[in-house]
């Protein structure tokens, strides 16, 4: 958000700073995300929130909070507080994976999967593939690129959910079928997104919705897909660093996502004091959306009757 303090007596506006809380004290926030927001001219770092007073202490000193809180509640009841940031610790990552699992089950029905793809990279293709075998056999599935740190294996997702069955197998003794093309999803899917699925979980999103795979829900990507490249180290260990690469659209041949993201269908952010006390508002409207489309979801054909002489062209035996 952009706040803007009309001056006295001027014929111009300028950017009042925003104050941000930040609830937690997790490596991400101290390494990146917060020397990030240092360098924005409209962002002031007003106050911290940590179960761990020790922790609280050195982001202040370190970053100069005026504020520090250890209870999240009283950061959140501070009126002075515009915006909130929630970083989450990596070893809570598993932990809220399973709740969303848990989640999406219970209130689908079973009929919803869910998978969460953390990058582009290994982690993320070993993810996929952890989810997304064991529920082929959901009615719909919920794709989740929110907060996706990027890579390049985008594309061996997205081919994966592009196959279309177009033969069907069966087995003697048997009512299980199986498809041609094997370990092909059948049904509706939906595609979680935020501000932080950004370079190659930028691009993603934007084939998800050039393939038409499923409706996009959350907020506007982060809108960086320019590849860097550079030369060798300097003696002094810095280097330089090179706009190298970067994508554009094979149908219209204009260039794509970089400096705006990607637009989701159902623009939804979540409320951080809902998120806070454990209400996913995106998640929940996925849902909404999977079940909803089921209704017009075909089935695949089961096993057709079994075939007679008639059928082949031979006498009928009496």
């Amino acid at each position: 958000a952009i706040i803007l303090e009309k001056m006295s007596q001027r014929r111009y506006c300028r950017m009042k700073k925003i104050k941000w809380g930040v609830l937690g004290t997790a490596g991400i926030a101290m390494g990146c995300t917060i020397p990030g927001m240092q360098q924005a001219e409209n962002c002031e770092l007003y106050a911290i929130a940590g179960r761990n007073p020790e922790k609280v202490k050195t982001f202040q000193e370190k970053f100069g909070f005026e504020k520090t809180y250890t209870e999240y509640e009283a950061l959140l009841a501070d009126e002075n507080v515009v915006a909130v940031y929630i970083p989450l610790p990596n070893q809570l990552h598993y932990e809220w994976v399973m709740k969303n699992i848990r989640t999406v089950e219970e209130k689908s029905g079973g009929k919803v999967g869910y998978i969460y793809i953390p990058d582009m990279g290994p982690e993320g293709l070993n993810e996929f593939a952890r989810w997304y075998y064991p529920q082929l056999d959901k009615e719909a599935l919920i794709i989740d690129d929110r907060a996706n740190g990027g890579g390049n294996i985008s594309p061996m997702v997205i081919e994966r959910l592009l196959r279309k069955v177009y033969r069907m197998t069966m087995y003697r003794n048997s009512n299980q079928n199986g498809t041609i093309p094997e370990a092909t999803h059948t049904g509706p899917k939906v595609l979680l997104i935020n501000k932080y699925s950004a370079s190659d979980g930028d691009l993603f999103p934007w084939s998800f919705k050039a393939n038409n795979l499923g409706t996009v829900i959350g907020t506007r990507t982060w809108g960086g897909i320019v590849g860097i490249s550079g030369s060798l180290p300097y003696m002094d260990g810095t280097d330089v660093r090179v706009p190298f690469f970067t994508n554009y659209d094979a149908a219209t041949g204009q260039w794509i996502v970089e400096n705006h993201g990607v637009d989701p269908d159902i623009l939804l952010d979540n409320d951080p004091v809902k998120e806070y006390a454990g209400e996913d508002q995106q998640l929940d409207k996925a849902i909404e959306v999977a079940l909803q489309q089921i209704k017009d979801r075909k089935p695949l054909p089961k096993t057709p009757a079994p075939r007679t002489f008639v059928d082949l062209g031979l006498p009928q035996i009496k």
